[in-house]
């Protein structure tokens, strides 16, 4: 199989790291800030996150890789609501980017499985993304009272 492939796989799993690590931990906050209701969901895409990290290490050591294990960055602690959900959708735009030019290159790699793997998280990530982004727009337009709203 391709070693480009088996990077680009791996360039996923380094992004799913950093998005668990980063979600992970503001679920956490948000948790001690009395700010569950996003929070919760939060901890969900994390976990949909950790699936997405296993089926791409389970698709690399099929194709003779070794997984990585380290996420690209570190978390960001300590960030506001508006400010954290602004990360969070720099991390899934950046992840359906890489993701869709992932899946043409796979395809032109003739690896047809792992082209549907990236075309299979690319759904995921884009309702993340809309989860993102339309709890921005409800909390730039309504501000404090939809914040309010967010709390335990």
């Amino acid at each position: 199989m391709s070693q480009k492939v088996i990077e680009l796989l791996n360039e996923a799993r380094t992004r799913e790291l950093t998005a668990i690590t980063q979600y992970m931990a503001q679920h956490y906050e948000l948790d001690a800030q009395a700010s569950g209701k996003v929070g919760s969901k939060i901890k969900e895409i994390a976990i949909t996150e950790m699936k997405h990290a296993e089926q791409l290490a389970e698709r690399i050591l099929f194709l003779g890789g070794a997984p990585i294990y380290k996420p690209s960055a570190s978390p960001k602690k300590g960030e506001e609501i508006p400010t954290l959900i602004k990360t969070d959708i720099g991390l899934e735009t950046e992840a359906i980017e890489m993701y869709n030019d992932a899946a043409s290159v796979c395809g032109a790699e003739k690896d047809q499985v792992s082209r549907h793997l990236f075309e299979e998280l690319l759904g995921d990530e884009e309702g993340h993304l809309n989860y993102f982004q339309t709890t921005l727009a409800h909390v730039e337009k309504l501000g404090a009272a939809y914040l309010s709203t967010l709390a335990d």
